[in-house]
């Protein structure tokens, strides 16, 4: 691979901005991605992916490096110079790359793989803390795959068509798809590609969703005609797949406490042809309130660590706080004694979470149930999914019941 200089450019000005500037990687990247028009997607993709991977690797590779944050400017080139050494690519004759010692990258690299919060590379309390609800054997292999590039998945929108539909529109198109056996509504890229500039997307013939997040709404048990509400919807990708359970019959009502959210929501609606979604900002509890056993189906994809799919969001291990967690376990747990108030007595409940943690899921239903709010429910099933298992993202879901 010969590196091009305005590419690796963008590259170093990106890790600055998401270490030294705190930015999300994902916003940093679709700004850097509009930088140069004459950019082919192969330009584009070395700018995205090498930017992510040296976020993932952060911590292994400013070990090897031998540098510290803040990065300087050089420090950022440091890390860019050690991660082509690491892929076998020939460092060009640049001044950024002057004493490179690729000798000592390696041998340095091989010494990092004995410990493995620095192979792995994440931060020591959060190696403790996987360690400690985990244990070593599980949290070991689960991080393992948590720092593999995740894969794009597809979830057909039966709303507009069907999976076979939907694989013939996109080869039409170059996209090459393949069918996942256990998931009914998963597509699977066999290469990766920009699927939103297809003509099926702009027609809302699928959403990207990842193959565990779409066991979520399929857990809820919904039928066409129910009163749905789904509690914390955020941009709304298990809002929009509910209603495509529902037949577009029915009223399905998405909340959250985030406005601009549901706005995302209401156009990705209406691309996908799913007109029974009726949205509420949760700005007191009065929304809460007036819809008290009203609910055939509650869902609460609560707001959680994200340990699930540090695959999707690298930076997000580096912007993690242990203060953070405590927090929002306190969260969940008030979200789940508040918001089932919605459901009526006879109807099902799902939370579920993108975190592979214990004490972000069975631990919060354990202490529901023996709560005050809790004893009129009670546990039908759960499902742990652990992305070294199923080969995708981290997700709890537990089905609850209203006696």
């Amino acid at each position: 691979m010969r590196l091009h200089r305005n590419l690796c450019f963008a590259v170093i000005d990106g890790v600055l901005q998401v270490f030294n500037d705190g930015a999300y990687a994902d916003k940093v990247i679709q700004t850097l991605l509009k930088r140069d028009k004459r950019w082919g997607s192969r330009d584009r993709g070395f700018v995205a992916e090498t930017t992510y991977d040296i976020v993932r690797w952060k911590r292994l590779y400013a070990e090897i490096a031998e540098v510290k944050e803040p990065f300087s400017r050089d420090d950022a080139w440091r890390l860019f110079a050690v991660w082509a050494t690491l892929k076998g690519i020939k460092l060009p004759d640049w001044k950024y790359f002057e004493d490179t010692p690729t000798r000592k990258i390696k041998g340095r690299f091989d010494e990092a793989l004995k410990t493995r919060k620095i192979k792995e590379s994440i931060p020591d309390w959060m190696d403790a803390l996987g360690v400690a609800e985990l244990g070593e054997n599980k949290w070991s292999k689960e991080l393992a795959k948590q720092n593999e590039q995740a894969e794009v998945i597809l979830r057909v929108n039966t709303l507009k068509t069907n999976k076979k539909e939907l694989q013939l529109k996109l080869q039409s198109e170059n996209i090459e798809t393949k069918e996942i056996k256990g998931y009914p509504f998963a597509l699977k890229l066999i290469e990766r590609a920009n699927v939103f500039k297809t003509e099926a997307f702009k027609k809302g013939w699928f959403e990207v969703q990842d193959a565990s997040s779409q066991l979520v709404a399929a857990y809820l048990d919904v039928k066409p005609g129910m009163k749905v509400v789904d509690a914390c919807a955020g941009a709304g990708g298990k809002t929009l797949h509910l209603s495509a359970l529902m037949e577009n019959k029915g009223a399905l009502i998405a909340m959250d406490i985030y406005e601009s959210k549901l706005k995302k929501l209401k156009i990705r609606a209406r691309r996908n042809g799913a007109h029974n979604i009726d949205m509420r900002i949760i700005d007191s509890t009065k929304p809460i309130k007036k819809l008290k056993e009203k609910a055939d189906r509650l869902l609460i994809d609560a707001p959680c660590s994200g340990l699930g799919v540090l695959r999707r969001n690298p930076d997000s291990k580096w912007k993690l706080e242990p203060e953070f967690l405590d927090k929002i376990r306190q969260t969940q747990q008030h979200i789940l004694q508040e918001y089932s108030k919605m459901l009526k007595p006879g109807g099902k409940m799902v939370y579920a979470t993108c975190s592979v943690l214990p004490s972000e899921n069975q631990a919060q239903i354990e202490t529901f149930l023996t709560s005050e709010a809790g004893q009129s429910f009670k546990l039908i099933k759960d499902k742990s999914i652990l992305a070294h298992q199923s080969g995708y993202d981290g997700f709890y879901m537990a089905l609850l019941e209203k006696n």
